[in-house]
């Protein structure tokens, strides 16, 4: 049987890609690739995770963390940024080398991509296009089923794996053949293109781009995902985090350990909130103040704060910081 690995986003077109070309018969595995800047929520879930896209989607999913290789593209990528943080054109290299790899070992005959021609600025122009093929090694061997009667023919293709006949010509921002497409298939509940990857956000984009170029040595996926938790305050002995909600407080607590200083408040409902790095005396203080802004208070004078680091928990009392304050520092 012909067999392929697909790179599946979790997006439409990526989902089209792989059920077109299962449409002719073909053994399609999609790659899910997860980092801490996309897919991370499937982290230690991945078998949920698949189950539910075979059910969504009939789709074979397998899903592989490659955050610490990923960490050390992003600080450096070949062909740089896009607006923010984003190296689209290296990731497309890196999925695609990762792809080619699992290809080689496990005999699969080609990959899939759901790219379409000229949808993206920056990776799906056709120059582009041709150097993702030519850097990750696959040139020939990748087809993309959504445009491919606009590129070249490729190998399976002339091998007659693949009915070229069967592929399509889409190309542009327009949505609304991907949309009829999936119509056709049945598939109603799918996923925004707007693409879910915080390197393109602009304000997360800032911080993770700091993060990667100030801390030497190796950067961990949690360092990544604390910035994306709470409101977020800089200091210069590290940063705080404090929960705007319960969820925020439950994914602080699930990602600290011994090296953070958990700070709450002890008798008022209120925020978890998370200093890391090296703080000063004064730099808890003021953490503690802030938490203290945001605990329901009631108005009172001074707040009795815990404050945690390993195995020791001491309480302070401090006046809630002034607005103004918590508005000066915290960052963006």
């Amino acid at each position: 049987m012909v067999k392929a690995f697909s790179l599946f986003s979790g997006g439409l077109d990526s989902l089209l890609a792989a059920r077109v070309v299962m449409e002719q018969g073909v053994d399609v595995t999609a790659l899910h690739f997860i980092t801490p800047f996309f897919g991370y929520k499937n982290k230690g879930k991945e078998a949920e995770a698949a189950e539910d896209f075979k059910e969504k989607y009939g789709l074979s999913v397998r899903i592989i963390d490659v955050s610490p290789e990923y960490i050390e593209m992003a600080r450096n990528p070949v062909y740089g940024y896009g607006k923010n943080f984003n190296p689209c054109l290296d990731c497309k290299i890196f999925m695609m080398k990762k792809a080619r790899g699992l290809m080689l070992e496990e005999g699969a005959d080609f990959i899939i991509s759901g790219e379409v021609l000229g949808q993206r600025p920056m990776s799906q122009r056709r120059d582009a296009m041709s150097i993702v093929e030519r850097d990750s090694g696959i040139k020939g061997f990748l087809l993309r089923p959504l445009c491919a009667k606009l590129m070249p023919p490729t190998i399976p293709e002339e091998k007659g794996l693949i009915d070229r006949e069967k592929l399509y010509a889409f190309s542009g921002r327009s949505r609304k053949g991907q949309m009829a497409l999936a119509e056709r298939f049945g598939i109603k509940d799918y996923a925004t293109p707007a693409g879910g990857c915080m390197l393109t956000d602009p304000i997360l984009s800032k911080r993770i781009q700091e993060l990667l170029y100030k801390k030497e040595g190796e950067v961990e996926a949690r360092d990544i995902q604390f910035l994306t938790v709470g409101r977020f305050f800089k200091f210069p002995g590290g940063s705080l985090h404090v929960g705007r909600n319960e969820k925020d407080n439950e994914k602080l607590l699930a990602l600290s350990g011994d090296r953070e200083v958990i700070i709450m408040a002890r008798d008022v409902p209120g925020p978890m909130s998370v200093f890391r790095g090296e703080p000063s005396e004064g730099e808890i203080e003021l953490a503690a103040r802030i938490t203290a802004r945001y605990a329901d208070n009631k108005g009172l004078d001074s707040v009795a704060i815990n404050i945690s680091y390993g195995q020791e928990t001491r309480t302070i009392d401090v006046r809630p910081a002034p607005v103004s304050l918590v508005e000066e520092l915290q960052a963006g």
